[in-house]
């Protein structure tokens, strides 16, 4: 892809790596880069530096933006801890990530509003999404909650833990971020999107010595593997989608330094480490307890802790010798910003480095086989035949699903009962068409039973009658009993999975069989090339008709549903 004269937006652009991207960007000619970064100040600083290096570039080149891009746009700049906190954003927040997404918390997210306001073609996105995730730390919550069961056993203070619980639910989180991402890249024309990832132990296996607790390796810490490799499997989906802005993703496997050496104050969390010190017989004594948290804190010296270190940005400072142990050959070792902004770079424009994961997991799944190919011909004979010897119909279990599909298998079958062909199906009038599948049914107890008894429900020519079985797959239950029933909640739950027998629905299969007639009409008898698959001739010349054919057709067409890689 040319850069040149493309909006970049930079996700963690302060940072290590998104330092060294602005920087080597530049050289590509971007029409602007977007800074996002977690903190305005992160942000302003790094656009006040790059405007300083690059004086020659118009003022408005470099633009900051900063906040949480996994919250609604009005939470961006609030501590998350104090979401959790107040109970109107906790719920909120709570159901921004379990709600089904709706276009209120879509356009309510901070990426949404973003990319609505900047609209770029090019997004590079570095910020640690597995850390963040992973390090709201469900295993610290779990022992909380199991302490206030024993302290505070009341309903409102359960409740209230609960919600936090499920507020930092890992996969839900990144299942939401991937929806928003890629909803909002679709509706505001991102072409590419190249994320930089983490394998969680900087390309260390189970035996990493460096963790956060006791353990070796610490849950917390497997915990951001583990939310970094559904992250890789998301992106890879995201990828296969058709509509879908390019994806990749380079891993480094390594640590990342560094950003600058200096003699400084030591700082944690941004905020400096005040010394304390004690006189040697302030010991304490260790007798039948140890405290954890003091009671009072001991009082500090007034002095910050100042030493020589080394800055490998949002990765952490470290000391001399925390930096020699952890690169030594055999330990994590490292890779350096501007290795991966030229691998960025390069994958970007066109190029194949060998690094990006979404291509290599392409070429090592394996895929759909000629073998199986052609055994699905002999399968689908089989069952043909097994049909006839028995007298019965395979139509749908509800066992694959959705309920659509179901519901769509049931009723092309319907038609095909009732008007043959798809040429007499498009030929009839759809209100006759509408009372001979009611009669069909109502005569007919094997078929209408097998229909209602796996979940289908089926809605009649009059729009208000419903016959249903024991189950009904929809509506789904969403922890009501009872649901308001409206015009339009019928023509939803009737999409979704009802045999629907009302004219609209009638009319609207015979537009979808008179496309699929015209579709294959524009490819020209003479043409035997291998260039065209659904012709007139897998259509049977539009006589007998195969139900599974023609709902893969609505589902490609309708549901944009094409498998986009072999």
């Amino acid at each position: 892809m040319d850069i040149k004269n493309k909006t970049v937006l930079l996700f963690g652009g302060w940072g290590l790596v998104g330092n060294s991207l602005s920087r080597t960007l530049i050289k590509e000619e971007p029409k602007r880069i977007i800074i996002s970064s977690l903190r305005k100040e992160e942000a302003e600083e790094q656009v006040a530096n790059l405007k300083r290096d690059y004086p020659h570039l118009p003022d408005d080149y470099f633009i900051p933006w900063w906040g949480n891009i996994f919250v609604r746009h009005d939470f961006k700049d609030i501590n998350r801890l104090e979401l959790l906190e107040d109970k109107k954003t906790r719920q909120i927040l709570l159901q921004d990530t379990m709600e089904e997404l709706s276009d209120e918390i879509l356009q309510s997210s901070s990426i949404y509003k973003l990319l609505s306001e900047y609209k770029p073609e090019i997004i590079i996105d570095s910020v640690n999404a597995a850390t963040g995730i992973a390090y709201q730390d469900i295993y610290t919550m779990y022992r909380d909650i199991k302490k206030k069961i024993v302290e505070i056993p009341t309903a409102e203070s359960m409740i209230i833990e609960t919600e936090k619980l499920l507020c930092n639910q890992y996969i839900p989180q990144l299942i939401r971020h991937i929806q928003v991402l890629y909803s909002s890249m679709h509706k505001f024309g991102t072409k590419m999107y190249i994320k930089i990832g983490t394998s969680g132990t900087g390309g260390m296996g189970l035996n990493i010595p460096y963790t956060h607790s006791e353990e070796k390796p610490s849950r917390v810490l497997l915990s951001k593997s583990s939310v970094a490799g559904a992250h890789t499997l998301l992106l890879f989906l995201m990828g296969r989608t058709p509509d879908g802005p390019i994806t990749k993703e380079i891993k480094p496997t390594a640590a990342i330094a560094w950003k600058k050496i200096v003699h400084d104050e030591v700082k944690k969390g941004g905020k400096p480490i005040e010394l304390v010190d004690l006189p040697i017989e302030s010991a304490i004594g260790l007798d039948e307890t140890l405290k954890l948290k003091l009671d009072s804190n001991f009082p500090t010296t007034g002095e910050n802790l100042k030493s020589v270190f080394i800055d490998t940005g949002e990765n952490g400072t470290f000391s001399r010798g925390e930096f020699e142990a952890i690169t030594s050959q055999g330990q994590m070792e490292f890779v350096t910003p501007e290795e991966i902004s030229k691998t960025i770079i390069y994958e970007l424009k066109g190029g194949n480095t060998g690094h990006d994961i979404i291509n290599a997991l392409d070429n090592a799944t394996m895929e759909p086989t000629y073998r199986a190919g052609f055994m699905q011909n002999y399968a689908v004979s089989k069952l043909k035949k097994l049909e006839e010897e028995h007298g019965t119909e395979s139509v749908a279990f509800e066992l694959l699903g959705p309920p659509r599909l179901s519901k769509l298998l049931h009723e092309i079958n319907l038609l095909r009962h009732v008007g043959l062909t798809m040429k007499e199906i498009v030929g009839c009038n759809p209100v006759s068409l509408s009372e001979k599948i009611y009669l069909l049914l109502k005569e007919d107890s094997k078929l209408r039973s097998e229909i209602i008894s796996i979940g289908i429900p089926i809605l009649y020519p009059d729009g208000k009658s419903l016959l249903r079985g024991n189950v009904m797959k929809i509506p789904p239950y969403r922890g009501q009993d009872e649901l308001e029933i409206t015009s339009e909640s019928i023509d939803l739950w009737a999409k979704d999975g009802w045999v629907d027998l009302r004219e609209s629905n009638i009319i609207r299969w015979q537009k979808r069989l008179q496309d699929l007639m015209d579709e294959a009409e524009l490819i020209p008898d003479e043409d035997t090339s291998s260039l065209h698959v659904r012709n007139k001739e897998y259509w049977n010349n539009y006589g007998k008709i195969d139900i599974g054919k023609v709902v893969s057709w609505i589902f490609i067409h309708e549901e944009h549903g094409l498998r986009m890689k072999a």
